[in-house]
């Protein structure tokens, strides 16, 4: 295994514990990695402004990668690259959550969309659509018809979601991107994830690692299974890859 100079970090469900916070433990480990002249990125289906103050709390110095891939920043709130849906999709897709009786949600460039929906789709920049329901046949019936539209990838977060971007935008598409700008290869990478979301950024990187909490499929795929996100599962595992390895 080539040398982890990059961690790339999922949040929900990954960095954060349940209670939506990032233990002392974690964070301590996190500020060593660091230390050693390891990137940590935060690769996320979030937006910008609910990842940043994470980013910040961990005193974090390099890049961000928001919107499942939609966009990659630096910790400045430079932006560096984004992929939008075709306004016309989102409002097909909102219609069809609709049809369906799931709960929609859109992320524009300006704001996420929860419980509403603008008057007009064209008047905003759309980075993500998703929606969720416990009744995943409803789900299943929305992921069938739009897997006829090539534009579009499909994923999710949780088993009881659905998530949205432009064909081709993904995590580990952004993460090489991220790798690029730093003269390191996927091979320096250790990713941590535990939804379909992080799936091809495990499977691309040098070491793709599991949460003991994710999704069956991605456990599969992973090069090892770590803890739990509410058992410092992110900590352990750098340390035993990075740390423990110097």
């Amino acid at each position: 295994m080539d040398k982890i100079k990059l961690i790339a970090l999922d949040m929900d469900g990954t960095l954060l514990t349940s209670n939506d916070e990032i233990s002392d433990f974690t964070r301590d480990v996190i500020k060593n990695a660091l230390e050693t002249n390891v990137h940590v990125v935060l690769s996320t289906g979030r937006w910008l402004q609910t990842c940043l103050p994470f980013a910040k709390q961990l005193e974090l110095p390099s890049y961000l990668i928001t919107a499942n891939g939609g966009e990659i920043w630096t910790v400045n709130e430079e932006l560096l690259e984004q992929h939008l849906l075709d306004p016309k999709m989102v409002q097909l897709m909102y219609e069809l959550g609709e049809q369906k009786n799931v709960n929609s949600w859109m992320i524009s460039t300006e704001k996420v969309w929860r419980g509403e929906r603008p008057e007009n789709f064209y008047d905003y920049e759309w980075l993500k659509y998703g929606c969720d329901s416990l009744d995943t046949v409803k789900l299943d019936h929305i992921i069938k018809e739009l897997s006829y539209y090539d534009e579009l990838e499909l994923t999710n977060s949780l088993p009881t979601n659905i998530e949205v971007n432009p064909k081709g935008v993904n995590k580990a598409s952004a993460l090489k991107k991220v790798c690029e700008k730093l003269d390191i290869t996927m091979n320096n990478v250790l990713a941590i994830g535990d939804s379909l979301n992080d799936i091809k950024m495990i499977q691309q990187a040098g070491l793709g690692v599991a949460m003991g909490n994710a999704q069956e499929a991605i456990r599969n795929v992973a090069d090892y299974v770590t803890d739990t996100n509410d058992r410092d599962g992110v900590a352990k595992a750098i340390q035993k890859f990075t740390l423990d390895r110097d």
